[in-house]
């Protein structure tokens, strides 16, 4: 059974080989986004690589905007040519998502967003992050704060000992 778009985008958003995946991962969550006839979900590196070297020609010659197709091409690049892979393909309106993983969903390989040619990549929001709470005590890390006497050097640090 295929993966979620849910799934899709929440695996997206731990790939730190991805630099645009926030954005890809809040195209694949959107409600207008849905699942795209896909005649060729079983693929595999090297199918894709030559797609995509193909793809990357014609979209800086058709001006067509594309988050993700470097980073894609450099992993894709990395791995053995056989390996198999499975493709997702997602869209809304003239825009298009290609997700590629191993098999399960979770182990995502590389993904793209394009749009068609003369028409901007749509405007999704970051998510905002998280903070997390620290869990170190402001009176532990007063320990670490050492007084410097009157007169001492700025950096805290006492060269004429180091020499």
């Amino acid at each position: 059974m295929p993966p979620t778009k849910r799934q899709l985008a929440a695996s997206l958003l731990v790939c730190a080989h991805i630099a645009d995946r926030e954005v890809i991962a809040g195209f694949l969550a959107d409600e207008a986004t849905q699942v795209g006839t896909n005649p060729f979900r079983q693929t595999s590196v090297g199918a894709q690589l030559q797609i995509w070297v193909g793809h990357n020609f014609e979209f800086r010659s058709s001006r067509t905007e594309a988050l993700g197709l470097l980073c894609l091409l450099r992993t894709l690049g990395e791995l053995p040519r056989d390996e198999p892979l499975v493709q997702e393909i997602l869209q809304a309106g003239p825009y298009r998502a290609y997700v590629y993983h191993r098999g399960d969903g979770c182990q995502i390989v590389g993904s793209v967003l394009h749009a068609r040619p003369g028409v901007a990549l749509p405007v999704i929001p970051k998510r905002a992050r998280r903070r997390r709470a620290k869990s170190t005590s402001l009176a532990q890390l007063d320990l670490f704060m050492i007084p410097m006497p009157s007169g001492g050097p700025s950096s805290g640090c006492d060269h004429r000992a180091l020499s």
